[in-house]
């Protein structure tokens, strides 16, 4: 693999991936708020101002529903525009122009029109970010159809997923997790695409299913370890790909185990914890051998300080309980 060996942070590979994408096609442009500050949108867009300029990186007032409007009008102009959010949150303002517009052209015009708009959310969690700033929306964004959402957790994927978004003709929603910004990883130098709808088995294993989203993944890899030297083991798979989701690599795991345990940053109700609960129940409902368990958060929005915080969001050792039970 060209770059054998070489590591970069989470952070490092959407900043390659983008500075790539924007070599290999000029009608490649970022377009936000912050993507000149001193922190570059926590490392993401470093330097990419200085080699491409105002034109294509393209900086915004503090108008979400302003930045949605000029991005769509591009991508139906034919360029490709990443829209860099530095909040999931902000998304809220422009749900109207993203899912009520871009997601469905491709549907009301038979195919003939695309939106390729990519649009980049960072999840807050991390120094007490509170409730406007730590929400986890992938199954909001999940529930409609013609929109991709994919939350990477590991630095390849990060890069290989944004370079798919961003060249993409459908509008993609890519998640990231700011906790996972200074993972580090291997990651090829040239360019490459990691196709949708692919999960990870990050951890082969035989006694339970453990399903993990965005930055729950990191504390389910801990919570599989501690497993194992309790003679547990635990399969862990990281579906990368909220929509399309690979529901036959769960599924078959699942028939294999008789037991699955998903983590999923967000709340229970209506969430992307219950559709794969949903979609295990419909396809291998005779395989089940204890009820599915979902650690998700409290049903409250994330608290401001960093203990209460810290309290709020499942740790490894609540992940490991959770699956304990399932043995019971």
């Amino acid at each position: 693999m060209d770059g054998a060996g070489r590591e970069l942070t989470y952070a490092e590979a959407v900043s390659e991936a983008t500075d790539q994408a924007m070599e290999l096609d000029p009608s490649v442009f970022v377009i936000g708020q912050g993507t000149r500050d001193r922190g570059q949108i926590f490392g993401t867009v470093a330097g990419l101002f200085e080699k491409y300029g105002s034109e294509r990186v393209v900086e915004m007032p503090l108008s979400e529903q302003a930045v949605a409007g000029v991005a769509v009008g591009a991508a139906l102009e034919g360029l490709r525009p990443i829209v860099v959010l530095q909040r999931t949150d902000f998304a809220f303002l422009v749900m109207d122009q993203l899912l009520n517009h871009a997601a469905k052209w491709r549907f009301m015009f038979g195919g003939k029109e695309k939106v390729p708009i990519t649009l980049r959310l960072i999840t807050g969690r991390g120094w007490g970010q509170a409730p406007q700033h730590s929400q986890s929306l992938h199954a909001t964004f999940g529930h409609f159809p013609g929109v991709r959402v994919v939350a990477p957790t590991q630095p390849d994927d990060a890069k290989g997923l944004l370079l798919n978004s961003i060249f993409s003709d459908d509008p993609t929603v890519f998640i990231e997790a700011r906790p996972l910004h200074q993972l580090r990883g291997p990651v090829a130098e040239a360019p490459y695409l990691v196709p949708f709808g692919k999960a990870r088995i990050l951890r082969p294993g035989n006694d339970v299913t453990l399903v993990a989203v965005s930055h729950f993944v990191p504390d389910a890899r801990k919570a599989a370890e501690t497993l194992a030297a309790e003679g547990v083991s635990v399969e862990v798979i990281d579906p990368v790909s909220v929509s399309p989701f690979d529901a036959a690599t769960v599924v078959s795991s699942v028939s294999r185990t008789g037991r699955l345990v998903v983590a999923d940053p967000s709340w229970s109700s209506c969430g992307f914890a219950s559709e794969v609960s949903a979609v295990v129940n419909e396809r291998a409902f005779g395989k089940l051998r204890a009820p599915v368990r979902r650690i998700t958060l409290p049903e409250t929005p994330t608290p401001a300080a960093r203990a209460l915080e810290d309290a709020y969001y499942p740790d490894a050792a609540r992940i490991a309980e959770a699956v304990r039970l399932t043995l019971v």
